[in-house]
């Protein structure tokens, strides 16, 4: 693993790595935001995932996430959203599908799959790597995210709820079997056979789920992609069915941009620090 760079930042510090994945088969650029009390000891952590077209930095320059991070000791990993440069054909064609949208899945249709394997990357080798590097607390872990990144903290915390404490997200999509964004990754990474697809939808995975701790969404109602592509009152009705927890946050004027997610940012950690409390 290769330190990039790395800035200090309210006393705590980014690091910007990069690192031969197994998983991926690929180069992986990620970073990790460590707050000023790892330096006595091991702190609770979060994963972020972020949305279509985004790297660590979008997350890292726009969410306004460290301040109340430093506040509450947590630190934060942030992995790419896809693997990059490894010239398949139709990678970079779309904004939607390939580079900077894996959509956390593990692929199994040629090409894809041999590279485009985000969940044993994120749940698995990164996890692996990062804990061992610096002093994280794996007892106590949780992952959020947005959009293309809040499917996969809800997906990722529902398929292996001993391995997180918490989760949340930012106007995710929570229902891709049925709406276009996931049709066409799920098409694409997994194939035409849609029984396969349940697997990797939140609203599908609750109800047969083990996980029995609050969830916390946030959702803006100004959002362009909220009927089409999220549709909240889906994961709504799931959870209710299901007797799970879920504090789901409608918020009149905000959008799906990160303006949105420094809004509610830290309100997003202090719930996620109160979670993860031994």
């Amino acid at each position: 693993m290769q330190t990039i760079k790395q800035h200090k930042v309210f006393d705590g510090w980014l690091k910007v790595c990069r690192h031969d994945s197994s998983a991926t088969g690929s180069p992986m650029e990620f970073a990790v935001w460590l707050p000023p009390q790892s330096e006595d000891g091991p702190v609770p952590v979060l994963y972020w995932l972020s949305g279509l077209t985004c790297t660590w930095e979008n997350f890292a320059a726009k969410a306004a996430a460290f301040g109340p991070a430093a506040e509450h000791g947590i630190a934060i990993v942030m992995p790419d959203t896809s693997p990059r440069g490894l010239g398949l054909p139709g990678e970079d064609g779309d904004y939607d599908f390939g580079s900077g949208a894996g959509f956390y899945v593990d692929a199994t249709v040629t090409p894809w799959a041999d590279h485009y394997r985000m969940y044993t990357y994120v749940t698995e080798e990164l996890p692996g790597l990062v804990e061992s590097q610096w002093p994280l607390d794996g007892k106590q872990r949780g992952i959020f995210g947005h959009s293309m990144g809040g499917h996969g903290a809800l997906v990722y915390a529902l398929r292996k709820p001993d391995r997180y404490r918490s989760v949340s997200a930012f106007a995710p999509i929570v229902n891709p079997v049925d709406v276009p964004w996931g049709q066409k990754a799920f098409s694409g990474y997994l194939g035409a056979d849609q029984s396969a697809w349940a697997a990797w939808d939140a609203s599908r995975l609750i109800g047969n789920s083990s996980w029995d701790r609050p969830i916390r969404i946030d959702q803006g109602e100004a959002d362009d992609f909220l009927g089409e592509q999220l549709q909240p009152e889906v994961f709504d009705k799931a959870c209710s069915d299901a007797g799970v927890p879920l504090e789901l946050h409608r918020h009149d004027g905000y959008d799906h941009s990160y303006y949105f997610i420094a809004t509610f940012m830290a309100d997003h950690l202090a719930w996620h620090a109160r979670q993860l409390q031994p």
